[in-house]
Formats: C-alpha cells, structure tokens, sequence
C-alpha cells in the first residue's frame, strides 16, 4: 500500500468521481482509476460502488476513510514537526490558557513573542485548569499557562512565571468601597459571586475564607470572568479576583480594593510534559518566557 493511493482514494472519496478527483490532483484519470483497482485488489474488497461516471463508498470503504484519514493526519503532523525542526521560526505553537489570564497576560506574551518571530502562527485553546492539566499530559497540547502552578502533578513540569495578589472586587455602593485595603473579614457577612466548586478561583477564595473561619456564602455563580464581574457590578455580591484580570478591565460601578489580611496570592506560570520533548517552535516559545519573565523580575 502507497501513500499515494491513501492521497487518491481519499480525493476520490470527498469528490465522488473520478474526473473531478483527478482534475484536483492534477493526474490522469486512467492513473487514478488504476491506483484505486490495485488498493482494492491489495485490500481484498472493493471501496467503491460505481454508478456511470460517479462513485459512492461502500460501507467498509467508509470504515476504510475513516481510519486513513486519522493516519495521514498524524503524517501531515510529523511533516509539519520536520518542517519545524528545519526551521523553527515558521513552525505552530499550541498553547492552552483559562480565561483569567485571556484578557492581558496571553495577548501581552504573544504580542511580545511575534515582535521578535513574526512567522510563527498561534492554535489557542482556552479551558478550565484540570482540563488544562490533562490535555497536556494527554498530549492533545504540548504547553500552557496556568494559574495557580501545579505542584503534585509527575506527569508535567510546571515553572512559576510570577505571583500576583488576588484583591476584592465590591459594587461601588459597598460600605467598604472608599477602603484604601481591606481585611477578608470585614467581607464575612456579604454575598459572594463565585466561579462554580470544581473551579480553581472557586477554590482559592473558600480556602482564604476559611483561614479566618468562616464559609462564604455564595449568592451567584458565573463560569466566565465577565459574568462574575457584571453580578458585582449589579449589586448582587462581592468577590475575589486575581489583580490581572481586573487591568484596563474594571467594570464601572466596581471598585478593586487590596485585601491586607491575609494577603492571599495565586502563583502563574507555565506547564509541560516530562515524557516527551517539545517541538522545536513550542521550545523557542517556552524558553521566550522563562527569559522573558526573568527580565522583567529584575528590572522590578
């Protein structure tokens, strides 16, 4: 079997004739019909019902197309990865990122990044942190950013790029809302709008309230940051955010106010496989934050 005849067979699949299949790869009808008589005869089953000039799968040619197809993807990919390797400056990173870092810390990165290495393309794919984790380990991608860095975790490297402050975010009509800094506690007795349980932001806010021994009480959940933000704005509750989401993005009947006991903070960073070796464009960019991360920490 040639990958050739794979090529064919696919094209004539998609197409359902023979002449427009061979017209898009630019060969010989009689070439094409030749090739696609000796895959069947190989295979022992015929792929095709011929009907005139037209043709249409048989059940196990759709089986077939189904399989081929998943293969010469992983064949486009392994060229793409060689390609890459001869040069990694025109190469594709896919990289994962949760929403409370979509809105400044990714763009500012990637804005950075195409400064110095304009032809390398971006595939983002923003999901939950456990969802993150996994499709790293899994493979689906090769690097994310994440926030907070998994400490527990065998099956990923993960490298701290900076801490940030989680802060409060009150409606303007709050009696708090002219603090310059507020202690968690004074917060005990309002309604929280949080992220849902499984949510990491859901889980750093209950695990700060719970060092001063009290359970918030959740009034409003939102699965996105804009969502959250527009609860306080309405009147409807308080909450904690990480400082960057709230950077040029301050709704305008909230205030963000410092929480001065305790400080709570989350780490940001970036995640990798331990069991597989980045591709070379992905390394170019994973080596482009470390630095990046690290001039920025000295010149602070």
């Amino acid at each position: 079997m040639e990958l050739r005849q794979i090529q064919y067979f696919i094209e004539v699949a998609k197409k359902e004739h023979m002449t427009e299949a061979a017209h898009n790869l630019h060969i010989a009808q009689s070439a094409i019909s030749r090739q696609i008589v000796n895959l069947e005869a190989e295979l022992g089953v015929d792929l095709f019902i011929r009907e005139g000039r037209n043709v249409r799968l048989t059940p196990i040619g759709k089986v077939f197309l189904e399989h081929v197809q998943v293969a010469m993807q992983g064949i486009e990919k392994a060229k793409k990865e060689i390609e890459e390797f001869l040069d990694p400056e025109r190469g594709t990173i896919r990289i994962g990122f949760p929403s409370s870092l979509a809105a400044y810390t990714l763009p500012m990165i990637i804005s950075e990044f195409r400064e110095r290495y304009p032809e390398i393309k971006f595939e983002l794919r923003q999901g939950a942190y456990r969802h993150l984790i996994d499709s790293v380990i899994k493979g689906e991608i090769d690097i994310a950013l994440l926030g907070p860095v998994p400490k527990e975790e065998k099956l990923i490297k993960g490298k701290i790029l900076f801490v940030e402050e989680i802060v409060a975010l009150l409606p303007t009509s709050h009696p708090f809302a002219n603090n310059s800094s507020l202690p968690l506690d004074q917060l005990r007795n309002d309604s929280f709008v949080l992220y849902p349980k499984g949510f990491i932001l859901h889980e750093i806010v209950v695990n700060a309230c719970k060092q001063l021994g009290f359970q918030p009480r959740v009034s409003f959940e939102g699965d996105d940051m804009d969502t959250i933000k527009g609860l306080v704005a309405a009147g409807l509750g308080v909450t904690l955010l990480p400082e960057i989401t709230l950077y040029d993005n301050i709704p305008r009947t909230t205030v963000k106010i410092p929480l001065s006991e305790p400080k709570v903070t989350r780490t940001v960073g970036v995640i990798i496989p331990t069991d597989r070796e980045l591709p070379p464009s992905e390394k170019l960019f994973y080596d482009f934050l470390i630095n990046y991360y690290a001039d920025l920490s000295r010149y602070r």
